[in-house]
């Protein structure tokens, strides 16, 4: 029994990390960088919204997805048949093409170390994430890397931090009083933290670990909230140390502001830490990529080792990660892609979780014996009313961007 017990929060755990990591990516790093650059201490307050919108949507749909024992897909499915392929297009789509850029993090970050160019850099680590995939026991690997990378930039940009001496009361007051709030930062931050593939990652994880039904809603919830505690930290720690910067009159270097903190804040030492940082979250989140787009494509009956989704598993990673480094290695960043299906990302949020919250009404899918918290479905709705028109004004914004 605590071995069983053991198992159960060492999957939960991984779970939580898979999605913190995934959540704070390259973009993240920039996106936050960028808009604390412009908003100052305004921009705790989107960063207050990111996290509670986090609550909702993960304790939401882990919940859901574990009780029903099913995957997203399948759960859509049997709402409305079809509905489950409209969702795992949505998602492997937008993780195909944000996966080009989770893979340039990588190789920007090795070029930062050590020297050697971005497309290198992004084929050296396409290498070690397939590497991480396909050995034995590959879930647990993934599981041990996303944590130890976690554990290298928590503490990282806690030193930044602390050389720093960010204004803490400036940054606490704005948070909750902000003089002026910018929309579109709060959805930029939204969407690209939670959107996606990112809010089904810990989900899908605790489904392969299996964590399902009633009895492991303990499990569940602990997985879900170390995972946006995780999350949620980073993101303070690194609008801390943007803010210190700025404080000190510092210009942020347009063109990569990221790294403007932190060589701002300790010279070459700091641009080095840079490198790392940003090696570390384009690996982890090109390894939530890689599983939950895969994990999407998965309609078997059972959890069958044999069955044909896990013996075309394999080639199917390969080819996620092969293409996505291929697109960056020849091509770059296909900007005028990444803004239209960025643009499109920002409606799978709302489109998936009101899914899954109508799914939870029905005892067909859920048990006749399940009844979702109501504070959980309320506050479920409200971010589906609020993303929606949040990615109708995204998709708006994007498709005018392009003519």
């Amino acid at each position: 029994m605590v071995k069983k017990k053991n198992i159960a929060f060492n999957v939960a755990m991984g779970a939580a990390f898979l999605m913190a990591m995934s959540a704070v990516g390259p973009g993240f790093l920039t996106q936050t960088a960028a808009f604390t650059g412009q908003l100052g201490a305004d921009f705790g307050f989107a960063i207050l919204i990111c996290i509670l919108v986090d609550i909702g949507v993960q304790l939401n749909i882990w919940r859901i997805i574990c009780v029903s024992g099913k995957k997203a897909q399948t759960v859509a499915n049997e709402l409305v048949p079809g509905l489950g392929y409209l969702l795992t297009a949505l998602i492997v789509m937008g993780g195909l093409t944000f996966n080009i850029g989770n893979i340039g993090g990588v190789g920007l970050g090795f070029n930062v170390l050590f020297g050697i160019s971005p497309e290198n850099g992004a084929l050296i680590g396409g290498a070690i994430a397939l590497v991480i995939f396909l050995v034995r026991n590959a879930l647990i690997v993934m599981d041990r890397t996303v944590q130890v990378l976690a554990v290298v930039k928590v503490l990282l940009i806690i030193f930044i931090v602390a050389i720093s001496s960010p204004p803490v009361g400036q940054a606490a007051l704005h948070t909750f009083v902000p003089s002026h709030i910018d929309f579109y930062s709060i959805v930029t931050i939204v969407g690209g933290t939670v959107g996606g593939y990112i809010s089904f990652s810990g989900g899908h994880r605790l489904l392969e670990g299996g964590l399902r039904g009633k009895e492991s809603i303990r499990y569940i919830n602990a997985g879900a909230l170390t995972g946006i505690g995780v999350a949620s930290i980073i993101r303070i720690l690194l609008f801390l140390a943007a803010l210190a910067v700025i404080a000190e009159g510092y210009k942020l270097n347009p063109l990569n502001p990221a790294a403007s903190i932190f060589q701002s804040a300790a010279g070459n030492f700091g641009y080095k830490f840079f490198g790392l940082i940003l090696l570390a979250a384009g690996m982890t989140s090109t390894l939530g990529s890689t599983f939950t787009s895969v994990s999407f494509l998965d309609y078997s009956k059972s959890d069958d080792r044999n069955n044909f989704y896990h013996k075309l598993r394999p080639y199917l990673i390969i080819f996620f990660i092969v293409f996505s480094t291929a697109i960056f290695y020849f091509i770059g960043s296909p900007a005028k892609v990444l803004v239209m299906v960025g643009a499109i990302n920002g409606l799978i949020l709302p489109i998936a979780l009101a899914i899954l919250l109508v799914a939870v009404t029905k005892k067909k899918i859920m048990g006749e014996l399940y009844k979702h918290p109501l504070w959980l479905t309320i506050f479920g709705w409200i971010i589906v009313v609020f993303m929606a028109y949040a990615g109708v004004q995204s998709v708006i914004k994007g498709f005018s961007s392009l003519f």
